[in-house]
């Protein structure tokens, strides 16, 4: 479907979703590759005026490798993206337990920062790349879907606060209101 400026794939409004973190262990920050979270030119900044509050939850080792070669890099097509720890963790990860969590969004929701983290984390399993708001379906995420399913939760209402963050209320009730 095509909204405003974009192209909307119809899985966002159709599908299931509640991240299940017991399950998934938070495999969002832990994929493969060498590319980690999309980042936007201005989160750059915000990132930066709020590293020391992150750093307060990272090891010592993503510390020194964010000391080494920074948090964010480019990637192959120019485009801006968080670095990884041996194509793994991103550099923000922090374990509790052995569930992978951000420490951005700790530090954020205890007060410590500004910045909650970066949209495309916020947005997840949601993409927006080149006009398109698409479903990233990946199998991590089956749990998920099944919680959200068990809980009646629509993608969509799941991800308010960040479609709201990225896009604004007006789309986002557009969205809900019209269907997508």
């Amino acid at each position: 479907m095509k909204h405003e400026n974009y192209n909307i794939d119809d899985r966002i409004s159709t599908v299931y979703f509640a991240c299940d973190l017991a399950k998934c262990k938070g495999a969002c920050c832990t994929f493969y590759g060498v590319d980690g979270a999309p980042l936007l030119e201005s989160e750059l900044e915000d990132i930066a005026n709020n590293l020391d509050a992150a750093k307060e939850y990272l090891s010592e080792s993503s510390i020194k490798y964010i000391e080494t070669y920074g948090y964010a890099q480019r990637d192959m097509s120019g485009y801006l993206t968080t670095q990884c720890i041996n194509n793994r963790d991103c550099v923000f990860v922090y374990y509790e337990g052995d569930i992978a969590k951000c420490a951005i969004e700790k530090a954020y929701f205890n007060g410590k920062s500004t910045f909650r983290k970066p949209i495309s984390c916020h947005l997840f399993p949601i993409r927006v790349s080149n006009g398109n708001i698409y479903y990233e379906e990946i199998p991590e995420c089956e749990p998920a879907k099944e919680k959200g399913e068990a809980d009646g939760s629509p993608l969509l209402d799941f991800l308010k606060e960040s479609l709201e963050r990225r896009f604004g209320s007006q789309f986002y009730d557009s969205l809900k209101n019209n269907g997508v």
